[in-house]
């Protein structure tokens, strides 16, 4: 029997898919044809579906650590003993140090809109710290904003119709898959399709052109071209004149990057940048499709800020085909029938999820002494991830993970609880990458004693003597509210087809800035005065900013961009696809690993003031000389000497409080 699905994974695409159920469970796993976005393919992480929900290392029961922090050592208890023994630690902690002595993690384990909010009003309701959920896109989302608002960008299935493509840090192929035919579309009709990143990815690979720039350069190009595009007369002046603020300002700040001195903070040729000007000015329709690359530096708000300027230049917004496209979907958006903040106490400590290493070793007043992880893997997405395992290693931290599979936070936890996966509850997908809405229902039961993150969040709530009805309620009821609360997104979708199990598209035009832009002036704003509000350059600037840990102790610099088989941390568990990623492997450039005598698949040591890992040399020009790439989050138990992450930083990025990932230096050797 095939049951209709929904991919729950933290990606853009969101596909549909097909789940083959025999003798209650999961055979296959395929793509929805009748999806209209995707279409009915799947990228081969998908095709595994069913060694994630039967692999033989899941968890599925509850588990007590019986050795030391770290060992991996535990014992099976009853879900009985589990849930009363968090409860109460729960009431001790707060009796004893405060209730913001607790502290909760989560992310995007799940996409899904019920279970992926479901720990919060719990967690309002008892006063435990609040997590500022900033790990991913805060900083893309705030420079994006400060140029053209809120909601939905250009959306993807539009840019079928455009001549000139600018992939700008995003490796498609890899991590928005479904975008590419459409890309593919445009192709087919004449358009050129031009990569922009610091290394030759599989997108890049593709292109009619890559331009290899240096990592927190972005900015810089956009204003060398915005320079070109002025000085000759290639920007849309009606278009400027109706629907923008502040274009004499901008003018006086891009002539401070002609292409000779954009080449120089870019590493590119002034040539390329005048050829990538030219041919986006003079293009009938020209399209942008961000990634998140950008606004992984400590400068990136301000280089997403700068790259969304560009279409309003040449008047892309005006012409069907042109545009840019950041995020899409986003409905239904209000979930406070869920997470209920007004349960919050007022002035609650706020903990930003970037700084979890300090939080668990420096926080005081009070320190944290309960730590609950659902829905993440910490100790190998965080940053710094060497004082994560330290704080995790505390022998006064009392931490609950709930978990599929032994990660490495999983085996610092006291307690485990057995989640359900996504194919074993009911949820509702919105899109960040398209514009359509989906309900998916159980295709199996949970598998062997495990739980539904909402059950267990609920079964919580009923031990700590929690009344309200936000504990009591179904995931149907949720679902119901968050469609009921206003939203012209939500306006005239088939809403009888969605509970059916059926894609439904939103409400939102392909092109939503045609009737303005959700700015405090309500134009494109080359001028941000509310950029200036908060301290801000209130004009995009091309300042290229460095980790200051570096110097000449760490000349090169480090990205950890996305692997092509794994999805930030997941997928670890399923060993072939492990087997197809390889071991753990750092793109380094022939002349670079010359110079410190390091040969191909030899390894090598990637240090910093703040940690080393182990792994093995890559040897390609597929990098810059300067530049380490290191694809994926692998999970720091396969390294020889732990994750990648223990290199990056906790400093925050200039916008949006988030963390600059793609911002390291570091230095390589032999071992």
């Amino acid at each position: 029997m095939w049951r209709r699905s929904v991919c729950c994974k933290d990606c853009p695409d969101c596909c549909g898919l097909l789940v083959q159920v025999e003798d209650g469970r999961i055979s296959a796993v395929k793509g929805d044809p009748e999806h209209p976005y995707t279409q009915g393919f799947i990228c081969r992480k998908a095709g595994h579906f069913p060694e994630h929900v039967h692999n033989p290392a899941r968890i599925t029961t509850p588990l007590k650590r019986s050795g030391p922090k770290g060992s991996g050592r535990f014992e099976p208890v009853t879900w009985d003993q589990a849930l009363g023994e968090v409860a109460a630690r729960m009431q001790d902690t707060a009796a004893a140090h405060g209730p913001e002595a607790i502290l909760p993690f989560s992310y995007a384990g799940t996409m899904g809109l019920v279970q992926r909010q479901s720990g919060h009003a719990l967690f309002h309701k008892l006063g435990a710290s609040r997590l500022l959920y900033t790990i991913c896109s805060a900083a893309a989302s705030a420079g994006y904003q400060a140029s053209l608002g809120s909601g939905p960008s250009t959306d993807i299935e539009s840019a079928a119709g455009s001549d000139y493509i600018l992939i700008w840090g995003s490796n498609t192929l890899s991590t928005n898959l479904h975008a590419w035919p459409w890309f593919q579309k445009a192709r087919k009709q004449g358009a050129k399709i031009v990569v922009i990143d610091p290394y030759c990815n599989r997108t890049a690979k593709k292109a009619d052109q890559h331009l290899m720039l240096k990592p927190g350069s972005d900015a810089a190009l956009a204003l060398g071209m915005m320079s070109v595009l002025i000085s000759q007369g290639l920007v849309d002046r009606d278009y400027i004149a109706a629907h923008t603020l502040g274009y004499e300002q901008l003018v006086s700040r891009a002539a401070e990057y002609p292409p000779e001195r954009a080449a120089r903070l870019t590493g590119l040729s002034a040539q390329e940048i005048a050829q990538v000007a030219q041919e986006y000015g003079r293009a009938k329709a020209p399209y942008i499709r961000t990634g998140a690359g950008p606004a992984r530096q400590l400068a990136g708000g301000m280089a997403m800020r700068t790259i969304a300027l560009l279409p309003a230049l040449v008047g892309a917004f005006a012409r069907p085909g042109g545009g840019i496209t950041r995020s899409l979907g986003g409905a239904p958006s209000d979930l406070t029938s869920l997470t209920r903040p007004d349960l919050c106490p007022p002035g609650t400590r706020a903990v930003n999820m970037v700084h979890l290493g300090d939080a668990l070793t420096k926080l005081d007043g009070p320190p944290i002494k309960m730590l609950y992880v659902y829905l993440s893997n910490p100790a190998a997405v965080a940053p710094q991830s060497r004082q994560v395992l330290a704080g995790l290693a505390r022998d006064d931290l009392f931490t609950v993970v709930q978990e599929m599979f032994l990660t490495d936070t999983a085996r610092y936890a006291d307690l485990i609880l057995p989640g359900a996966s996504s194919f074993e509850v009911s949820d509702l997908y919105r899109s960040y990458g398209q514009n359509y809405l989906q309900m998916a229902r159980p295709a199996i039961p949970p598998v062997g004693r495990s739980r539904s993150t909402l059950a267990i969040f609920q079964d919580l709530a009923a031990r700590l003597g929690f009344t309200e009805e936000v504990f009591s309620a179904s995931e149907d009821d949720f679902m119901r509210a968050f469609l009921a609360a206003p939203s012209p997104a939500l306006e005239g979708v088939d809403m009888d087809a969605l509970w059916q199990g059926e894609p439904v598209r939103l409400n939102i035009p392909a092109n939503p800035y045609a009737h303005g832009f959700n700015t405090p002036s309500g134009k494109v704003e080359f001028f941000s005065q509310s950029l200036a509000d908060k301290g801000h350059d209130p004009l995009p600037s091309g300042e290229v900013v460095r980790d200051p840990e570096g110097g000449a102790e760490y000349p090169l610099e480090l990205i950890t961009p996305p692997h092509h088989l794994l999805l930030n941390s997941a997928f670890n568990e399923i060993q072939e696809l492990r087997g197809q990623a390889g071991r753990p492997r750092v793109m380094i450039h022939p002349h670079t690993a010359a110079e410190r005598g390091i040969a191909d698949g030899q390894e090598v040591k990637l240090f910093n003031r703040r940690g080393e890992c182990r792994l093995w040399a890559w040897l390609t020009d597929d990098t810059r000389p300067e530049l380490l790439v290191l694809e994926g989050i692998h999970w720091p138990q396969f390294f020889a000497s732990g994750g990648v992450n223990q290199l990056t930083s906790q400093r925050l990025a200039d916008m949006g409080e988030t963390c600059a990932f793609h911002c390291n230096a570091v230095e390589i050797s032999p071992v």
